[in-house]
């Protein structure tokens, strides 16, 4: 055998102990796995999809083109109230450019001397993941220069009181460069949830107002084609893979 040949073999090797090791971990500590790495059993399917949520190479897929006409989301079967869900995703690549707003800490967006929202325009790719199903208690996943793992229909609602704005803005940007994976621990405890965003805390105990005691974990569709069948900028070009939950009983 080749020494190259060898190499290859000594990674794929290691990696795939690496990936049972893991499993075993999770399920000592209490976690159920929320995706085979097969098929999307345990998940419901939008109808009329057609298949571009998907399993490809043992992850979550997904071209941002559903030919669903109603909710184009992907959602579990199950519904969950208090838990830690571990996940890991990815933007696959950005679908045009678009013209991002630069959100200071304090929820609010930096502007002009005339009082106008200051841009910058960059690549961009737009997920994210709605907590028990409900759309504004949603953690985006997207190339903005805040960060993903922000609650934005809370952050951007001008009824939202500033200290709960502020709660649900990260404190800081921990995403990986588009193409890299990344990594969510997301605990929901009541209507109060912790992020962390590749081993960085990103939101502390923000307070998400009006979300049920119960409900899915849901992945989002995003933008989708236009007439001329070309991507809207800021789809949902996103792959998901290690999916554990852990329910926490009150």
């Amino acid at each position: 055998m080749r020494l190259s040949q060898s190499i290859v073999l000594l990674v794929v090797s290691n990696l795939l102990w690496s990936v049972g090791a893991n499993a075993q971990y999770e399920t000592e500590d209490g976690y159920q796995s929320l995706f085979n790495g097969e098929d999307l059993s345990g998940w419901v399917i939008p109808d009329g999809d057609n298949g571009h949520w998907k399993v490809v190479a043992g992850v979550i897929d997904y071209d941002a083109r559903s030919e669903a006409t109603g909710d184009r989301n992907l959602k579990t079967a199950a519904e969950y109230g208090d838990f830690i869900l571990k996940i890991d995703w990815r933007i696959k690549e950005a679908s045009g450019s678009y013209d991002v707003p630069i959100v200071l800490g304090d929820g609010s967006y930096l502007t002009d001397a005339a009082g106008q929202k200051l841009t910058i325009k960059m690549p961009n790719a737009d997920s994210g993941i709605y907590l028990r199903g409900h759309p504004q208690a949603q953690l985006n996943i997207w190339h903005w220069p805040v960060g993903s793992g922000e609650v934005y229909g809370i952050r951007n609602n001008p009824n939202t009181p500033p200290e709960i704005r502020a709660g649900v803005t990260p404190r800081i940007n921990a995403d990986k460069p588009i193409g890299e994976w990344n990594s969510f621990v997301i605990i929901l405890i009541g209507d109060r949830v912790t992020v962390l965003l590749n081993d960085h805390l990103v939101l502390e105990q923000a307070k998400l107002p009006g979300i049920p005691e119960r409900g899915p974990i849901v992945l989002q569709h995003h933008g989708g084609p236009g007439k001329d069948g070309k991507l809207k900028p800021a789809s949902s070009l996103v792959q998901f893979k290690n999916i554990w939950i852990k329910p926490l009983e009150r």
